[in-house]
C-alpha cells in the first residue's frame, strides 16, 4: 500500500464514467430517454427537452431533481424509463477489476443514480460482487450530490468514518462536501461532460484520467 493511502479502510466509487471511461458514453443513450420523457410531460420539441435537460442538471445535481422540483414528478417511473437502454458499450476491465477487489476494507456505491440501474452496469462490468452496498439517490431522498446530506447519510447508515475514506468521482464538484467531511478525494478526470465545472484544487487531493494504473499504485502493483 502507499503510505498515503495506508489509513484508507472505506473505499467510495461513483459509477457511471468512474468505473468505465467516459468515452464509452452510456449516457448517450440515456439522454435521448431523458429527452423523450422531458417531452412527453412538458409537450415540447426536442430542442426545448434538450435545454430543460441540461439546466436542470447543472441547476439541481440531476435531471431528476429538477423535474421533482419544478414538476412534482414521481421518481421511480421516471427512472425506470431513462434506466432502460442497452449495456452492450460497456466492457470488462480485467486489471480494474482485480485492482478494486484487492484494496483492503470496504468498498461501497454511491451514485446518483438507482440501485437496480446500479446492479445491471456492475454486472455488465463483471463487478457485481466487488461491492458491499449501493448508496443510491432513493437513499438519499431524491436530493443528489453534491448536496453534503447525501454524504453524511452514507457515513451516519454504514458506518463509514470519513476520515479512514477514499472517494472516486468523475465530477470534480461531487468532491466538494466528500473533502469538507474529511474524505481524501480523487477525480477521475476522463472526459465526463461538465466533469470539470466548478473544480478546484482546494477539494482535489489526486487526480487521474485512468482509475485502473491509479489503483495499481495504491495497492503496490504494476498497470
Amino acid at each position: 500500500m502507499r503510505a498515503d493511502m495506508a489509513h484508507i479502510d472505506s473505499w467510495i466509487f461513483d459509477l457511471d464514467n468512474t468505473l468505465y471511461p467516459a468515452k464509452a458514453d452510456l449516457f448517450a443513450l440515456i439522454d435521448v430517454k431523458m429527452g423523450e420523457f422531458i417531452q412527453g410531460l412538458l409537450g415540447c420539441d426536442p430542442a426545448i427537452a434538450r435545454e430543460t435537460q441540461k439546466r436542470y442538471f447543472m441547476e439541481h445535481g440531476t435531471t431528476l431533481a429538477g423535474l421533482m422540483h419544478h414538476h412534482g414528478i414521481e421518481p421511480h417511473a421516471y427512472l425506470d424509463y431513462v434506466h432502460d437502454i442497452s449495456m452492450d458499450r460497456l466492457e470488462v476491465d480485467p486489471a480494474l477489476n482485480a485492482h478494486i477487489v484487492a484494496l483492503p476494507g470496504r468498498r461501497l456505491i454511491f451514485t446518483n443514480g438507482d440501485a437496480a440501474y446500479a446492479r445491471r452496469v456492475l454486472d455488465r462490468l463483471g463487478l457485481g460482487d466487488a461491492f458491499e452496498l449501493i448508496h443510491d439517490v432513493h437513499a438519499c431522498q431524491y436530493v443528489p450530490k453534491p448536496d453534503p446530506s447525501g454524504y453524511a447519510t452514507l457515513c451516519r447508515v454504514h458506518g463509514v468514518d470519513p476520515t479512514r475514506a477514499a472517494f472516486f468521482e468523475d465530477m470534480a464538484r461531487n468532491l466538494k462536501p466528500a473533502k469538507a467531511i474529511g474524505m481524501t478525494t480523487i477525480w477521475v478526470n476522463n472526459g465526463s461532460e461538465a466533469g470539470n465545472h466548478d473544480h478546484h484544487p482546494d477539494f482535489i487531493d489526486y487526480e487521474t484520467d485512468h482509475l485502473t494504473p491509479f489503483l495499481a499504485a495504491i495497492i503496490g502493483e504494476h498497470p
